[in-house]
């Protein structure tokens, strides 16, 4: 396993893994480390960079296994406490956990379990996906993401999978994701709003409910795309769409969130989109709270004084000593980093959305995400190993693929190309930006080549071009296929040419026998039984066809590629066996798969990429049977 320290091996109390919701009842700090299933404890408010003293869903500070049951966690995601229980959106497990005291021992059991029985997909009730939880002790609100709706229970819950008081399932909500209330209002936001009057295509954004919603789909009152748009001052250099990154209301009622790149301070809860907040601070004026490091999953608490702020995509806790007051004022320590800009994501070499690409001898790994390429001279044959060295990269590659010694990254507008394999960091040999001869480049997503063809996917134009060679600047494609859904990742081995599937809607993937390509060529259309659920990842070697069976967290494996045409089963299935009547979950177990995306396999070894939420790099090797 690489971009990580080892399987079920955490490597650290103080080293997170994409860090998540954070809470604090004044006495103790609690913070989800999403990635490692676990949630961490401080007793006392830490003053530097402090050990915790309680890990809850590990046994120990080093494991990080997931698991289902009681004492177990899978990919947690939020906290809440009102100083007397603790709550826990254990996200892919679909559930929240409640402690009816405060945890004392390391994998103490919860003591109620809130869940809903197997249901239909979006179902009115159906607890799915929880990405947010709150209480005050009296009240308990919690998103069921997945489904689109808010439950509430208008008094603390006594029993096992007890029923909510009240559902938000309004047409608006689409995956909501943040909660914040002050006990009187309450603020949703949504990370796919479906649609609103003043945003009729849907927007990321967050729902305002003025009065505490008591009635089921009560209607908010008002919706803001972005926060930091409130009011007419923000308006003029508002940045992106978004929605409020784990709020928390203070005891005299001031509101704090983060969103994309900067961290709000509201001194009263807003009642209209016109309450600009009181104080903006981003990395324009001071500290980087930039989409880098914050991430969806990111979170505030405040206790007294201090402010913690769970950054997602930077890896730690940045700590103010006190409630900040001026645009430049940074935090004054971190927890999880030896300094408030040390990202030790980067720095143990993890990498996000991988794409692996390697002949047998050396690998490498590039990242839409990081905007890298990682490079091993030779092949890794130990966990965590680190490469060798790291390219900065002006382009976000989508999609690789080496012949020979040639190696393409393409994604978006732009293509980059090496004549000999990058391992010595030279820059490309060749960068061609928004066109190649009369072609557009509006959003590449896959690049192949073989002995004979040079191939890119355009998945906006719904294009698959094709070219004699590596193309020069100015030369036209021979062939130009159009699709009637968009096209993916792309792989050929001079004998066939394969096409992913990008969209988690997409449930096929497309072959064509290179020898009969022509501008009329009709692909062959594999649904695999009708099994596929966003098959993104396609890889052919030999004849031999290798596919990610993305969202059904699957890796297929033909040893001959005529068998998948024939819709025969496949020789080899990686990943969970046990299907639930809803899905199989992804986790991060070593016969286990996160959403494998990119794979490649190089005659020697599969390597299989997860998507965005778990980082995860896996080397299968092949076996005898």
């Amino acid at each position: 396993m690489l971009s990580g320290i080892d399987f079920n091996n955490a490597g650290d109390p103080l080293l997170f893994n994409h860090n998540g919701g954070i809470a604090t009842d004044g006495t103790h700090l609690i913070l989800a480390d999403r990635n490692n299933n676990r949630i961490l404890i401080w007793n006392t408010l830490p003053e530097g960079n402090e050990e915790p003293n309680i890990v809850l869903g590990q046994k120990d500070f080093y494991t990080n296994n997931p698991g289902n049951g009681s004492d177990e966690l899978s990919w947690p995601i939020a906290v809440a406490t009102d100083g007397t229980h603790l709550i826990v959106a254990d996200t892919w497990n679909h559930r929240i956990l409640i402690w009816n005291s405060f945890p004392t021992e390391n994998g103490q059991a919860a003591d109620l379990v809130l869940e809903t029985p197997e249901k239909p997909h979006d179902e009115r009730g159906d607890l799915k996906w929880p990405w947010a939880v709150w209480t005050d002790g009296k009240k308990l609100v919690v998103t069921s993401t997945q489904a689109g709706q808010v439950f509430i229970w208008n008094e603390f819950p006594t029993e096992n999978n007890q029923e909510p008081d009240v559902i938000l399932a309004n047409v608006d909500l689409g995956t909501p994701r943040s909660i914040a209330s002050d006990g009187t209002h309450l603020a949703i936001g949504d990370h796919n709003a479906r649609g609103t009057p003043s945003t009729p295509g849907g927007a990321k954004g967050t729902f305002f409910w003025n009065t505490f919603p008591t009635e089921d789909d009560q209607p908010y009152d008002f919706f803001v795309s972005n926060p930091f748009r409130m009011g007419e001052e923000q308006a003029s250099d508002a940045i992106g769409g978004e929605w409020m990154f784990g709020p928390t209301v203070t005891e005299d009622g001031k509101l704090f969130a983060l969103t994309n790149g900067v961290f709000l301070i509201w001194n009263a809860f807003p009642e209209s989109e016109d309450d600009a907040p009181d104080l903006v601070l981003g990395d324009y004026s001071g500290y980087d709270f930039g989409g880098s490091q914050t991430g969806d999953g990111s979170g505030v608490a405040v206790a007294g004084e201090k402010v913690f702020i769970s950054l997602a995509n930077g890896n730690k806790v940045v700590v103010y000593n006190e409630i900040p007051t001026e645009i430049s004022q940074k935090p004054d320590f971190a927890l999880g980093s030896p300094n408030i800009d040390t990202n030790t994501f980067y720095s143990h070499y993890s990498i996000t959305n991988g794409i692996p690409a390697s002949n047998g001898e050396s690998l490498f790994v590039a990242s839409d995400f990081d905007a890298k390429l990682s490079v091993w001279k030779q092949i890794p044959d130990e966990s965590g190993a680190y490469p060798d060295f790291v390219y900065n990269l002006s382009m976000r590659p989508l999609d690789s693929d080496l012949f020979e010694d040639t190696f393409v990254l393409a994604g978006h507008e732009t293509v980059s190309i090496w004549d000999e394999l990058p391992l010595k960091g030279q820059q490309p040999d060749r960068v061609y930006e928004g066109s190649i001869g009369n072609v557009l480049l509006q959003n590449l997503y896959g690049v192949a080549l073989d002995d004979k063809y040079f191939y890119l996917s355009d998945k906006t134009a719904k294009k698959v071009y094709v070219y004699e060679g590596i193309p020069e600047a100015d030369d036209n494609p021979v062939f130009t296929f159009s699709l009637d859904d968009a096209p993916g990742k792309l792989s050929s081995d001079g004998t066939y040419l394969v096409v992913g599937a990008p969209d988690p809607s997409d449930h096929d993937i497309e072959i064509y026998r290179i020898a009969d390509i022509s501008e009329e060529s009709e692909p062959i259309i594999l649904q695999s039984l009708g099994t596929f659920n966003s098959p993104a990842g396609v890889h052919v070697f030999g004849g031999q066809l290798f596919v990610s069976d993305t969202l059904n967290n699957h890796v297929y494996i033909w040893k001959d590629i005529e068998d998948a045409i024939a819709l025969k089963k496949p020789d080899v299935v990686l990943g969970e066996q046990v299907r639930t009547e809803k899905e199989i979950l992804p986790q991060i177990g070593k016969n286990k798969l996160f959403w494998p995306t990119s794979i490649w396999f190089d005659g020697s070894y599969l390597w299989v990429s997860e998507l965005k939420f778990s980082f995860r790099i896996l080397r299968f090797s092949p076996q005898e049977e």
